[in-house]
């Protein structure tokens, strides 16, 4: 237990580490100026710091992509969202984020700062921002989709496809993956206990996936890549680990067997904060490996304009390289998706295994379909 519990705060620190080091590499980036921009010429050139985090942060729109038209001024096309306001000097404020003008103009006494957040133009205003974000948006069109695929194809059980008759369609991708939990991380782990866990554990998988899925899409939000998404999961989890858990389980974290007196005390330390350490550990293993995939992919389209910039020949002599190695991470990040949604859910049903231990069924044996490993 305590080998393990070491191996998860390694993990927690390098992924911490990874996190920290794109970070500081961003920055970096941002510090290094031209000797032009130096020399106070006012045209801004590409700035791979503002789309890359314009795209892995939350936004009140989902933006596209954006032209230059014959006036010479840059036209975004995006679709803006509502935006919902309540101040208690005010009141409730409703009107599409669009009506900013992407920061041009003020609506009902809000603005947009240089940071792209809604702020009240007088500052002894107090707001309260209630507004369906991208990543709102589409965390909806996820549970959506999810419900839609799972109460379609139980429909299709229910008049015998499947049944009687071979599964056809979505069918046979959504038995693979049901199965494929049900046996590889239900019952393995959690033995006569599979099969009250496994409803959790098949809409954790599937609702992982499908956000996943989603956000590999051009435009869209990448949600699991928001930390406040991966906090809410692994806070569920840490609340079906604990009210899984039994005295067993914490009688081996206060009062560890065979271990002399005098490790006990470390031990019981490290078995304690191995119990935070662990949803933890979900939280951030999701969100690192879903931020950078994302921002691999942004840096190398990046390239093509960083070089333009030197030289527009540069630009188009790696412009084949750069499409190359992205179109080659981009379908990395198609097997990254389906991998951390099993990564998740497996680790969940592990430690909710772990907290039950030791446990068995009241009548003395297991369910037919229990599997013990």
């Amino acid at each position: 237990m305590a080998f393990r519990s070491i191996k998860t705060i390694l993990v927690l620190v390098f992924s911490t580490i990874l996190l920290a080091s794109s970070y500081k590499v961003i920055a970096q980036q941002e510090e290094t100026k031209t000797a032009e921009e130096h020399a106070g010429e006012k045209k801004q050139g590409f700035n791979a710091k503002e789309v890359i985090f314009g795209h892995i942060m939350d936004a009140h729109e989902f933006h596209f992509l954006e032209f230059e038209g014959s006036d010479g001024q840059k036209h975004p096309v995006s679709i803006p969202l509502p935006v919902l306001l309540y101040s208690p000097q005010k009141g409730c404020s409703c009107f599409m984020f669009s009506a900013f003008e992407h920061g041009h103009k003020e609506v009902d006494g809000y603005k947009l700062n240089e940071d792209g957040k809604i702020m009240p133009v007088d500052a002894n205003v107090k707001v309260y921002d209630f507004s369906l974000t991208r990543n709102v948006v589409q965390m909806i069109l996820a549970l959506t989709l999810l419900v839609w695929l799972m109460v379609s194809v139980s429909k299709l059980y229910s008049k015998g496809q499947g049944v009687t008759t071979a599964p056809k369609g979505k069918q046979n991708l959504v038995e693979v993956l049901v199965a494929f939990i049900r046996d590889e991380v239900a019952r393995p782990n959690l033995s006569h206990k599979a099969n009250k866990y496994l409803p959790y554990l098949l809409t954790v998988f599937f609702f992982i996936l499908i956000n996943n899925l989603i956000g590999l899409i051009p435009g869209t939000a990448n949600v699991t890549g928001n930390i406040a998404f991966t906090i809410v999961l692994g806070l569920i989890s840490f609340l079906v680990i604990m009210f899984s858990s039994n005295k067993h389980y914490w009688g081996h974290i206060f009062n560890p067997p065979g271990v002399p007196g005098f490790v006990k005390p470390i031990l019981v330390l490290v078995e304690f904060l191995s119990v935070f350490i662990k949803p933890f550990a979900l939280i951030i293993r999701l969100f690192a490996n879903m931020v950078a995939g994302h921002i691999i992919i942004i840096c190398l389209i990046s390239l093509i304009f960083i070089f333009a910039q030197i030289k527009p020949a540069i630009g188009w002599g790696a412009s084949p390289v750069s499409i190359a190695f992205t179109i080659f991470i981009y379908f990395i990040e198609v097997l990254v998706a389906f991998l951390q949604a099993f990564i998740f859910t497996v680790l969940t049903a592990v430690f909710i295994g772990q907290a039950f231990e030791g446990e068995h069924p009241k009548d003395g044996h297991l369910p037919d379909d229990a599997v013990i490993v």
